[in-house]
């Protein structure tokens, strides 16, 4: 196991807290203990005055290509049943400063999850997003089918998740998905300036 941190922490500008999923040979899947880091980082940005708006990205390819797969096949039905993973989403959800992404490459599954919620969001235009866990025969338990229908309207939700396709950035523009489209370079520099003015 590597002793680099799963989530890196950095106070970039005044008021503006950035967290960066560290998890590259994993492609930033969401295991327990990187939920578990994002809700603690979380919680203690809404606690500190001096934090006013947070950024969350991934990396230059991916943001985060869904839930750990590996660490789902594990479980078994009472291993599901006592679950922590909804109350870390629960945690992530209950955040009360604005909170945005900045989206590179991949953001597929609980990925696509984390990113709706976001307040704002910035993609690059080489990003694409989706739902593809029916692919896999489960379902995007982490607000795929609750969340994703309110932001995107009901049809466009259920073609993301009964096909399991992904979409572009250009379409998830359209629908309402993320707030900006901008080149790959930009990304994380547009988002912290977003966050900057938020602060």
């Amino acid at each position: 196991m590597s002793d680099e941190p799963l989530l890196i922490v950095e106070d970039p500008a005044p008021g503006v807290r950035l967290l960066r999923l560290n998890r590259p040979d994993r492609r930033n899947a969401l295991a327990t203990p990187l939920l578990a880091e994002i809700a603690t980082a979380l919680i203690a940005a809404d606690r500190d005055a001096a934090v006013r708006c947070v950024v969350i990205t991934g990396g230059e390819k991916i943001f985060a290509a869904g839930a750990d797969i590996k660490e789902m096949a594990d479980k078994s039905a009472a291993g599901a049943l006592a679950d922590e993973r909804p109350a870390l989403w629960a945690a992530i959800r209950a955040f009360a400063k604005p909170l945005v992404a900045a989206v590179n490459g991949w953001c597929l599954g609980a990925g696509c999850e984390l990113l709706m919620c976001c307040d704002l969001s910035v993609a690059a235009r080489d990003a694409r997003f989706g739902q593809p866990e029916t692919n896999l025969g489960i379902i995007p338990g982490a607000g795929g089918t609750a969340t994703l229908p309110r932001l995107v309207g009901r049809t466009a939700a259920m073609k993301m998740v009964l096909l399991g396709e992904a979409i572009s950035a250009a379409e998830a523009l359209a629908l309402g998905l993320v707030a900006e489209v901008v080149e790959p370079d930009q990304v994380e520099a547009r988002s912290l300036e977003m966050a900057a003015a938020i602060a």
